[in-house]
């Protein structure tokens, strides 16, 4: 049995069709159907059945799936694996994050992860779909909030737990106050991400809990707006409180939320499945170290 029969194999299952694979494969359908044949005949029993013009998986050819998928996967993570110490610095890094989060993990360390490694190439995607896109593939590593059931192919590595403050004009009434509590929001005009943001599914959870709804926001889709509003004093926003002291926008406080006080935790996902080249290696330790100083520098300012 040879690895590209297994490969031709695999390529004529995801399409269910001979031409079709053989076209994907950039050999011919003649080819493609001596080497399946090879295969069964080493094998002894038939991989698929032909009905006409379809085909369909034997039950020997469904073993087979399974077993190529699990041995093509492990070929394809070590020759990753050795192009890597090949060239330790090079190759590509796909990222989702969550949106606003570039504002606070992202810009500057990219700007210095970039001088220290040029040659590596790094994607950044904001995304409400962080873990689902780790989960199948799309993004190398994601930073999220810590999801309640992950698959069993998904690795956790927590990175901090933020508390979200109300973020309002310096000169509100409310400004003075080091405090409020949750249920005081309903007094005023908030501005806030749209539903699908995990922020503002915080605040919903928070709103449910205490039975309170916050009526006719108004909605942005960006950071820098939503900012903006809060600083023009069009509304009041809840934001991560380490943003807000990262920003440290002269014209907006922050207040402390009390019963509740709105959360969450952020961690990195990644999946254990799937090969982790040194660039995603290096990428996480720089970001632990870029947060630690982000908590440093926020603990001594507070201080």
């Amino acid at each position: 049995m040879e690895l590209r029969q297994l490969e031709y194999f695999a390529a004529i299952c995801k399409e269910m069709h001979f031409s079709r694979a053989a076209e994907n494969l950039c050999t011919t359908q003649s080819n493609l159907s001596q080497q399946i044949k090879f295969l069964e005949n080493e094998l002894g029993l038939p991989l698929f059945d032909r009905i006409g013009k379809r085909i369909k998986l034997t039950d020997a050819g469904k073993i087979l799936l399974e077993q190529s998928h699990s041995i093509l996967e492990h070929v394809d993570y070590a020759k990753r694996a050795i192009s890597d110490l090949k060239r330790m610095e090079g190759g590509r890094l796909d990222i989702g994050i969550l949106p606003g989060d570039g504002d606070l993990l992202f810009d500057a360390l990219l700007i210095d992860f970039h001088k220290t490694y040029p040659k590596l190439s790094i994607s950044v995607t904001e995304t409400t779909d962080v873990y689902e896109q780790v989960l199948n593939g799309t993004r190398d590593l994601g930073v999220t909030t810590v999801p309640l059931k992950p698959d069993d192919n998904i690795s956790i590595i927590p990175l901090f737990h933020e508390e979200f403050a109300l973020a309002i004009r310096t000169d509100h009434p409310l400004a003075k106050s080091k405090a409020i509590p949750f249920d005081q929001l309903q007094q005023l005009k908030m501005v806030m991400f749209g539903s699908g943001h995990q922020i503002t599914k915080v605040i919903q959870s928070c709103c449910q809990e205490k039975g309170i709804a916050i009526d006719n926001p108004i909605v942005t889709s960006t950071l820098s707006t939503l900012m903006s509003l809060v600083g023009q004093g069009i509304g009041a926003s809840i934001l991560p409180q380490m943003l807000l002291d990262y920003m440290n926008n002269e014209n907006i406080v922050a207040v402390k939320l009390l019963n509740p006080t709105p959360s969450q935790d952020i961690c990195i996902l990644y999946r254990t499945d799937k090969f982790m080249g040194q660039a995603s290696k290096l990428f996480i330790k720089e970001l632990q170290s870029f947060l630690q100083n982000v908590m440093n520098h926020t603990s001594r300012s507070l201080g």
